[in-house]
């Protein structure tokens, strides 16, 4: 348990859990509730939300109902793409604090970029939310910010105007979907990435490759991916709703994946994931 509280230092000198529990697809209610609470009863210190998620208050009845003490915890949000821009993203925040009945967040990021698909003005767009993002830290309701789904070129825009640069980038990360460019560039510029997905949507679990692999080291393949992940300094959001596989998830600490199979996973292809590319996204 301790080891899941251990931390990546953000650039900003905060800290975060090195391993977060991820809400994604976990159904408002009593299943969202118990999920939290089983995770944070495994010894998980990190949980991740959003406000499209529909559970974030469900979520945070499930960290009431845990016991564990708020100062123990960081919780992630995120404000949707129909709320950008300065004054909506504020009010965004307001509602996500509410609803997941917090006096404040550890995280706040922004869920997607507006893209030049949808908007001329797309950078003017990321630079407004920006600005409330930076207008939340300031006023100390935010202990990190950052985006998500956020590639090369629109960071390197929100960064020129930034007063305040982005800790952190969640990204999709997963073995066939390493996005490198966009890694390199935040490593390049002390910005963290987080795995949103590192299991592929589930995808990995029946891969061949991986299979052999996580056989070898006597483990699963969720608990593979999760390790690949922390040894590519890359923080992963694994998602569960069994409490079995929860406390599964958190298994990764007793074993170390040999330079020789790093490679090989690091060189797999395309092989699953959502599909979603940010420059492409309508919604």
């Amino acid at each position: 348990m301790k080891e899941l509280a251990k931390c990546f230092k953000l650039s900003n000198g905060y800290e975060i859990p090195q391993v977060g529990f991820g809400t994604w697809q976990t159904p408002n209610g009593e299943t969202a509730t118990q999920a939290v609470k089983a995770a944070l009863q495994c010894g998980y210190r990190h949980i991740d939300t959003a406000a499209i998620y529909g559970n974030e208050k469900s979520v945070g009845e499930g960290i009431r109902k845990s016991g564990v003490c708020r100062e123990d915890l960081f919780v992630t949000s995120k404000v949707w793409n129909t709320e950008r821009g300065y004054e909506k993203t504020l009010a965004a925040f307001d509602k996500t604090l509410a609803d997941l009945g917090l006096e404040y967040l550890n995280l706040y990021l922004i869920h997607w970029p507006a893209n030049e698909k949808q908007f001329e003005n797309w950078q003017e767009i990321n630079k407004d939310t920006w600005r409330a993002m930076e207008t939340l830290y300031l006023e100390g309701k935010i202990k990190s910010i950052g985006v998500s789904n956020f590639l090369v070129h629109h960071l390197e825009p929100l960064l020129a105007a930034a007063k305040i640069e982005p800790m952190i980038n969640q990204i999709e990360f997963h073995p066939g979907q390493m996005q490198l460019d966009t890694v390199e560039f935040c490593k390049r510029n002390q910005i963290l990435v987080e795995a949103w997905s590192p299991l592929g949507t589930g995808r990995m679990l029946n891969n061949s490759t991986l299979m052999a692999i996580a056989e070898k080291y006597q483990k699963s393949v969720a608990q593979l991916c999760i390790r690949w992940c922390l040894q590519n300094e890359v923080l992963p959001l694994p998602k569960s709703v069994t409490p079995s596989r929860i406390k599964e998830n958190t298994e990764v600490f007793d074993f170390v994946l040999s330079a020789e199979d790093m490679e090989i996973i690091n060189d797999m292809k395309y092989c699953g994931g959502s599909g979603l590319n940010p420059d492409e996204v309508e919604f």
